[in-house]
């Protein structure tokens, strides 16, 4: 059977991203054929195509519209014929109606444990808050920001003299942990976008716990 297509969108250095073609390329679960990024100087591009894999810049500062944009990004995605499209540190919130075309088959990693602290400064929220434990979440997206039906999720500790910085880094290595596990998951039909839920073929969400 001939692996699935994966795009992944990415907006910045592409970390998740380099985790996600090590994964891919050893466990071979599926092709990760396209990268795209919405800014033009995006490390992640130069990191996909040093690996041999399309990278392609969609600049939404040239779109008129987000709709416009979704719409050149729809159209690159099917013209490559993608099948899943994971986000990994995307910064551009997407339509309802790109959403839609996507659902169930558009994937986006969180760095909290949700539904605790979606949006955005999520790491300063989650020390306002004083919470001992933080993570990452794998969810399907739909259109309402941040609240799709769970796939995974990592946790990890924080310390009483973190600083936002520093909980960043603890919640990126287990983003680059997680993240491979979730994709595989997809891609390998054993997670499933059911309604409004995720339908596991068996065993339920990816949990993992990380120390210090």
């Amino acid at each position: 059977m001939t692996p699935p297509r994966v795009a992944i969108l990415i907006s910045g250095r592409g970390s998740n991203l380099a985790a996600l073609i090590e994964d891919a390329e050893a466990e071979r679960y599926c092709e990760i054929a396209l990268v795209i990024s919405n800014r033009p100087n995006a490390p992640g591009l130069a990191l996909a195509a040093g690996r041999g894999i399309e990278a392609l810049t969609l600049d939404h500062k040239t779109f008129a519209t987000r709709e416009a944009f979704d719409a050149a990004l729809d159209a690159a995605l099917r013209a490559r014929k993608i099948d899943v499209v994971a986000l990994a540190g995307f910064m551009r919130i997407l339509s309802g109606g790109f959403v839609a075309r996507w659902l169930g088959r558009l994937i986006n990693i969180h760095p909290s444990l949700l539904p605790a602290f979606p949006g955005v400064k999520v790491h300063e929220q989650a020390l306002a808050a004083k919470v001992k434990v933080s993570g990452a979440t794998i969810h399907f997206v739909v259109p309402e920001l941040d609240s799709g039906p769970i796939i995974g999720q990592a946790s990890v500790p924080v310390h009483p003299h973190d600083t936002p910085e520093t909980l960043a880094a603890r919640v990126l290595e287990a983003e680059h942990k997680l993240y491979p596990l979730c994709l595989r998951m997809v891609c390998e039909k054993r997670v499933r976008l059911e309604s409004s839920r995720a339908a596991f073929a068996a065993n339920g969400p990816v949990i993992l716990g990380f120390g210090d």
